[in-house]
C-alpha cells in the first residue's frame, strides 16, 4: 500500500483553512505584528486570580475528564443543573462534537452566508449540506433562517447572538419570538460568544431544559482566555450527556480548567474589562469616522467599519494595515465584505491603527 485509504468524503474536501493566523501572516511578511486586532482575544488579558491558579497548578496530570468543579460552578452561576452543562476545547471543539451527534451525509444544515465559518468547516467535514440564507440590514435574520429550515427540513440553525462578524445583535426576547417558528426536530445552536459584551436582554430567555435550542458559550472573549481554549454549552439534559459519546473525555487540560474556574469568580476583574471594552469600541469608532469611514454599532468586544466601496476596496485596505504591522480581519461575503473588523485593544494598539487607517486608505484608492 503506497497511500492511505481515505474515505470518499475525505477525498471530495478541499485543505480547508477556516482562519489564516496572525502567526502564520507575521512569518510570512518576516515581522511581527505592532498591534494585533484581527482575532477577537482580548488583549487586556485574564483575571489576575486565573492567571495565579494556572500557574499553580499540576500541568503534568491529566484534566479532570468530567470537568466536575468548573460544571458544577458554571450550573451554579446560570441557575441551572450540571446536566445542563458540557464543557469542551473552546465553541469551535463543541461545534464540532454536535455535529458529529447530528449530521451525516446529505443532512440539511441552515446558516448566514457570510455567518462564522468554522461551523460550516465542520457541517462539510461530516458530509452535511448547507443551506444559506442573506443578512438583512448587517444582522444575522432569525425569520428567514427558520424559514429555510423548514423548506428544506434541516436538523441543525446556526445563530450567533451577537453576531461575528458584523458585530450586530438582536434582543433575546426577539430571538425566543422567532423560535416560535423554528420546525419540529430541528435545533437551535445559539452561539452566544460574545454576550458579556453585549446590553442587557440580549440574552435568549429559553430554559435550560428546552430541547429546541442549545447555547454556546466562552471563556475566549471577555474572560481573556482565549488560548487555554474553555468553552461550554448550555442545554438539555439529553442532549448533553450525549456530548459524553463523542467528545474527547481528556480535551480540557487541568490549567484550563483551573483559570476557568477562577475567572468565573472574579466578577470586578470581567467588570472592568467590559468597561475597557466599551471605551476600545468608542474609540475605534472615533478613528473611523475621523476617516469618513462608518463604523457599525457593535455588541462585541470588535467593531465593523464600511469602508465605503467593494470587497476588493476593504481587502485593499486590509492588506495596507497588514503590511504597515497591525492585524485586522474583514468579512468573508458580500456585501458585509465592504468592512474590515477591527478587534478592541490598548491605547497603543488603537494609536497604531489610526496612524495606519489613512495610509491604507490612500494606498487602497491608489
Amino acid at each position: 500500500m503506497t497511500n492511505p485509504r481515505y474515505t470518499p468524503l475525505a477525498l471530495s474536501l478541499p485543505a480547508t483553512v477556516p482562519f489564516v493566523g496572525p502567526e502564520t501572516q507575521e512569518r510570512q511578511r518576516g515581522a511581527p505584528f505592532v498591534a494585533r486586532l484581527g482575532a477577537n482575544e482580548s488583549v487586556f488579558g485574564p483575571s489576575p486570580g486565573a492567571i495565579e491558579a494556572m500557574a499553580a497548578t499540576g500541568i503534568w496530570m491529566y484534566g479532570d475528564p468530567e470537568n466536575h468543579d468548573l460544571r458544577h460552578a458554571l450550573a451554579d452561576h446560570h441557575g441551572v443543573s450540571p446536566e445542563n452543562i458540557v464543557v469542551g476545547e473552546g465553541i469551535d471543539g463543541l461545534l464540532g462534537y454536535l455535529v458529529r451527534l447530528l449530521v451525516g451525509p446529505g443532512d440539511a444544515v441552515v446558516t448566514s452566508d457570510g455567518a462564522y465559518p468554522t461551523f460550516n468547516y465542520h457541517v462539510v467535514g461530516f458530509g452535511g449540506v448547507l443551506h444559506k440564507v442573506p443578512y438583512l440590514n448587517d444582522h444575522e435574520d432569525p425569520v428567514a433562517l427558520f424559514a429555510k429550515a423548514a423548506e428544506v427540513n434541516a436538523k441543525l440553525i446556526y445563530l450567533a447572538n451577537p453576531d461575528n462578524p458584523m458585530g450586530s445583535w438582536h434582543s433575546g426576547a426577539d430571538i425566543v419570538k422567532a423560535m416560535e417558528a423554528l420546525p419540529e426536530g430541528c435545533l437551535l445552536v445559539l452561539d452566544e460568544a460574545y454576550v458579556e459584551c453585549a446590553p442587557d436582554g440580549t440574552a435568549a430567555p429559553v430554559s435550560p431544559d428546552d430541547r429546541r435550542v442549545i447555547r454556546m458559550r466562552t471563556f475566549s472573549k471577555v474572560y481573556g482566555m482565549a488560548g487555554a481554549r474553555v468553552g461550554y454549552a448550555i442545554g438539555a439534559p439529553g442532549l448533553i450527556a450525549a456530548f459524553n459519546k463523542v467528545r474527547n473525555h481528556f480535551g480540557m487540560n487541568r490549567a484550563a480548567q483551573a483559570g476557568a474556574l477562577a475567572a468565573l469568580q472574579d466578577a470586578a476583574w470581567l467588570s472592568q474589562v467590559q468597561t475597557q471594552i466599551s471605551a476600545a469600541r468608542e474609540r475605534i469608532a472615533d478613528i473611523a469616522r475621523e476617516n469618513g469611514l462608518v463604523p457599525l454599532p457593535s455588541a462585541t468586544n470588535f467593531v465593523a467599519i464600511d469602508c465605503g466601496r467593494d470587497g476588493a476596496f476593504a481587502k485593499a485596505v486590509l492588506e495596507s494595515l497588514v503590511d504597515q504591522g497591525v492585524f485586522v480581519r474583514m468579512p468573508f461575503a458580500p456585501p458585509q465584505n465592504r468592512c474590515i473588523r477591527v478587534s478592541c485593544g490598548k491605547a497603543a494598539d488603537l494609536d497604531a491603527f489610526a496612524a495606519a487607517l489613512p495610509k491604507a486608505l490612500e494606498a487602497a484608492k491608489a
